[in-house]
């Protein structure tokens, strides 16, 4: 019989696990949103020469959507592009899952710092009514979608790094 915790913990794995391909989702709409918009704008600047004038918005923000949405669910699988370089000798060691756990924690601490700087940086746009040139669209906006997906990343990082301390066996490496 399972513990409460372990069955909690189960419950709240599986619950994270259906929401992970929510961004993913957004991302790959904001990637196919992105590429209609690219196609049609060329075209319509090569035939009618006419481009769509609001192209460079939609890109900045798509770009912004594309990025940052799916940035906590990749930090979080630790999906990122890594170096084996050093990989066996800290596999002969037996210190891959400490270098591991540095590393999370490491770049989740420090990627605070961004995260609040954005919000900064959101909130002084907001003050100064800053807007997009044509969809005129608040910047804050973007900027508070950027920092709270930092954060998220931030926090995603440290529950990470936290989990090959203290369960390993429940981090799952690539």
């Amino acid at each position: 019989m399972d513990r409460p915790d372990r069955t909690n913990t189960a419950a709240m794995s599986r619950i994270l696990s259906s929401f992970a391909w929510l961004p993913g989702i957004l991302a790959a709409f904001a990637l196919f949103v992105l590429m209609v918009l690219t196609f049609a704008d060329v075209v319509l600047r090569s035939v009618f020469n006419a481009p769509i004038e609001v192209a460079a918005d939609l890109t900045r923000l798509l770009m912004a959507i594309m990025v940052f949405s799916v940035l906590p669910t990749l930090s979080g699988r630790g999906g990122h592009i890594s170096v084996d370089l050093l990989d066996s000798p800290f596999a002969r060691w037996g210190l891959a899952r400490w270098r591991d756990a540095l590393a999370n924690l490491f770049c989740g601490i420090i990627l605070i710092w961004p995260a609040l700087r954005v919000f900064d940086l959101a909130e002084r746009s907001r003050s100064y009514g800053d807007v997009m040139e044509y969809l005129g669209l608040s910047l804050h906006y973007i900027g508070w979608f950027i920092g709270a997906m930092t954060a998220i990343t931030a926090a995603a990082l440290i529950l990470r790094g936290l989990a090959f301390v203290f369960a390993p066996h429940r981090v799952r490496t690539n």
